[in-house]
């Protein structure tokens, strides 16, 4: 990455002007060229977050604004940006094909999916499910093995997980996946009554995560309708108290 690259350069420069033109010690010459380097690197990559976070609070307005076109131009604009600094580009693409994979744009998303960064749960629990409907079950495995590896302290994703390892009829590893998520979560509430509906043969409770489960397109239009008519009718008994 240029950041690294730029800032071991003048570390070096740095180092050989002061041993060589100004016959400087070579320890003092070391540990100047030691602070020039962590200074460098330090004031390139915060300049270049910075234009990240721009685009990323751009993105996100557009977003909120219904634009996920422009959002995604946006953050495509990022990339020039990625070969300054260690991951942004696997952070653009987990951004973009979530944002294509909402809007339904499912084939368009997985291209972008596949090159995204494995912290980005969200896009990664996304990835699975493409890979589960293409029926490659082994790559829908190993993506969210990446996925609970990586963020192993999010419940949703080890929930996620086990809901997709039921729905295509594996409800023991189901269980496996639920016991250890529990483990590695350090004990969540919602993971150990999704584990008990699972080994006494129910299904799994995932409409209390609301949005964040919504999102993965999982639920079929007629239960996203009912939903949407409960919470309604709810809101107008509220009114009307």
């Amino acid at each position: 990455m240029l950041n690294l690259a730029l800032s071991l350069l003048a570390s070096v420069l740095v180092h050989v002007g002061l041993t060589l033109l100004a016959g400087v010690e070579p320890w003092i010459a070391g540990t100047a060229a030691i602070v020039i380097f962590f200074l460098l690197y330090f004031l390139l990559t915060r300049f270049v977050m910075k234009k990240i976070g721009a685009l990323m609070e751009t993105a996100q307005r557009d977003l909120q604004a219904r634009r996920a076109e422009k959002a995604v131009r946006v953050l495509q604009d990022g990339f020039k940006y990625a070969k300054w600094q260690f991951y942004i580009k696997g952070q653009l693409n987990a951004q973009i094909g979530t944002v294509l994979y909402l809007k339904r744009d499912f084939n368009e998303a997985f291209d972008y999916l596949q090159k995204g960064f494995v912290r980005h749960w969200v896009a990664m629990g996304m990835l699975a499910i493409c890979y589960m409907k293409r029926n490659n079950l082994e790559k829908m495995r190993d993506t969210f093995d990446r996925a609970t590896a990586a963020n192993r302290k999010e419940p949703m994703i080890w929930n996620l997980y086990a809901y997709c390892l039921e729905k295509i009829g594996q409800k023991d590893k189901a269980i496996e996946v639920m016991e250890k998520g529990i483990k590695k979560t350090g004990g969540n509430d919602t993971l150990q009554e999704n584990l008990e509906l699972l080994r006494v043969g129910k299904k799994m409770k995932m409409q209390e995560f609301g949005d964040l489960w919504y999102q993965f397109h999982l639920e079929s239009q007629g239960t996203l309708i009912k939903q949407q008519t409960k919470a309604m009718q709810g809101r107008r008994k509220i009114q009307r108290r």
